[in-house]
């Protein structure tokens, strides 16, 4: 049974970001505001051991906290990319060989013994963000989106975050766009991600002329190329946004949506990317209700990661569902 949650006017939250590029902590309060904040990169060295990735996040949580004052918290949030067994989190990100199996929420709790210790998928954590204080507030019905190296999210429905069977509840990321599509990492073929995530989609630009040779270049140099009219790059973007629309169409038949919320790396290509998206959703939501349907950019942009760590712990009601 999942314990009450912290009362506004408590201690922080201690909150976790881990993904294959930085690890990001902070100290949360029960409002959403980050009072202190610390990152570094992601160790990623072929040859790294468990243990000493562990003790270097052990060693950036000390900091974080003596820097602060060693202030009381009142639990600690963590998203960390999948997959994962929840909600027990021994964590094995595809972008972290280092921790295969890693029973990361075993191991912080015997750092902060007896207080709540929540992990989620990092998506997921971002789409609770988004909820909790961000584009989706006030509304019920709500999936938040990361569409970055991977594609990943998270489903709230009356109010609630949807766990399903094994915590993987909302990952839009492989939803079948093009049976006939590229391979997707998963072992699956068109999927979404395999399509819209960034580093797919610069490699899909390059084989067709695209800054040729050239594979040092990243999604934020396709779109900026493409804000420039760079035909490619421009073509590259629609192409992910009318995979993504597509869907998000299946999605909110599915799940009758009121909002969207997407973030990430590429969301941050603008009307480059929500154009295309906008006409390939209105032309697949055939249904009356998915009409109504609003797509968004999400608002709280890098930290909403431990935001929603901290919600999984300050309105544990909405978004826990576990022990």
């Amino acid at each position: 049974m999942t314990p009450d949650p912290p009362e506004a006017g408590g201690g922080p939250v201690l909150a976790v970001d881990i993904g294959g590029t930085k690890l990001a902590v902070g100290l949360v309060e029960y409002g959403g505001r980050i009072t202190a904040y610390d990152r570094m990169e992601t160790p990623n060295e072929p040859d790294l051991d468990a243990e000493v990735l562990w003790r270097t996040l052990e060693a950036l949580l000390d900091k974080l906290l003596a820097d602060s004052g060693t202030p009381t918290i009142v639990g600690v949030g963590v998203g960390c990319g999948g997959p994962m067994t929840w909600p027990a989190a021994e964590v094995s990100p595809l972008n972290i060989p280092a921790w295969r199996g890693f029973p990361l929420r075993d191991r912080l709790r015997g750092r902060h013994p007896g207080l709540p210790v929540r992990v989620h998928n990092d998506a997921v954590c971002v789409a609770v963000a988004e909820h909790w204080r961000g584009a989706g507030r006030g509304r019920e019905n709500v999936l938040g989106m990361v569409v970055s190296t991977g594609v990943g999210g998270g489903l709230i429905l009356g109010g609630r975050l949807i766990d399903g069977a094994r915590g993987n509840a909302g990952h839009i990321g492989h939803v079948i766009v093009d049976p006939e599509g590229p391979p997707c990492g998963c072992g699956g073929r068109g999927c979404l991600e395999a399509i819209a995530r960034g580093p797919a989609l610069a490699a899909w630009a390059r084989e067709q002329g695209w800054r040729p040779g050239r594979h040092d270049t990243t999604a934020k140099d396709l779109a900026d190329d493409a804000a420039r009219g760079h035909p490619i790059a421009t073509t590259a973007l629609r192409r992910a946004g009318r995979a993504l629309g597509i869907a998000i169409a299946s999605a909110t038949h599915l799940c009758d949506l009121e909002v969207i919320a997407i973030g990430g790396g590429l969301s941050q290509a603008g009307p480059l990317l929500f154009d295309p998206l906008e006409e390939s959703l209105r032309v697949h939501a055939r249904m009356d209700y998915a009409r109504k349907l609003r797509v968004v950019p999400a608002a709280l942009g890098q930290p909403a990661g431990l935001i929603g760590a901290a919600a999984l712990v300050f309105a544990a009601d909405r978004y826990w569902s576990a022990d």
